[in-house]
């Protein structure tokens, strides 16, 4: 999980918007500042489709460095490559559309999905409580990477229509969106089975800030 703000990316102007949620992937390109641990980092740098491309003809690399008097041969096989290059991307790193009903349970993925709501709500109420928000809606948006069969990769920002902007979050409020939204039973891999059996990858809850109780503001600065 990588959480998204001007706080951690370079590259403020990926972040601009003119309604909310605000997409990322496939839309523009973050350059971490920082909170992306290094595990992740590849994972990152694996959403660029060219690195894809290049690892599915790797085997011809090879083929042509082992069989050399071959090479010629190999390289005027253009044909092939497409396929490989296609077949990994359909089928390696994607699960095909008519699979993706299968991969869960309905009644799962909707107590998943119900659990993503509460927290989401819950992280956002905290938000608004430390901030003295009154007014306004802000949203949760939880955008996934469809690549499936490694490594899951999360977005996660607060975005307020005010603006409308990717809220700057402070080290506490990151905190509290990693110690809350992903804990068992519901994990970012989870999510993902949730989102590639409905093809949508992209998760907004939104709150409005007037329907805040005070007990639930106090409450929310308590905790």
């Amino acid at each position: 999980m990588f959480i998204v703000s001007p706080a951690t990316v370079w590259n403020h102007s990926a972040l601009e918007m003119r309604q909310v949620p605000r997409r990322i992937f496939g839309r523009v390109t973050l350059v971490p500042r920082r909170g992306l641990p290094l595990r992740l980092v590849w994972r990152l740098v694996f959403e660029a489709q060219i690195l894809r491309y290049l690892l599915a003809l790797l085997p011809f690399v090879l083929a042509v460095l082992i069989w050399q008097e071959n090479a010629l041969a190999i390289a005027q096989a253009p044909l092939i490559m497409v396929l490989v290059i296609y077949g990994a991307e359909s089928f390696l790193f994607r699960v095909p559309k008519e699979k993706r009903a299968g991969l869960i349970d309905r009644a799962e993925a909707e107590r998943g999905l119900d659990l993503l709501r509460v927290r989401a709500v819950s992280i956002l109420t905290r938000i608004a409580a430390g901030r003295q928000m009154a007014e306004g809606r802000l949203h949760l948006v939880v955008e996934q990477s469809p690549l499936a069969r490694i490594t899951p990769l999360t977005f996660v920002s607060v975005q307020a229509e005010a603006g409308p902007e990717v809220l700057r979050l402070t080290r506490a409020e990151e905190r509290l969106i990693r110690e809350t939204l992903f804990q068992p039973p519901l994990g970012e891999r989870l999510l993902l089975r949730i989102n590639l059996s409905e093809n949508e990858f992209l998760r907004d809850v939104a709150l409005d800030l007037r329907q805040i109780s005070a007990h639930a503001r106090l409450a929310a600065l308590r905790g």
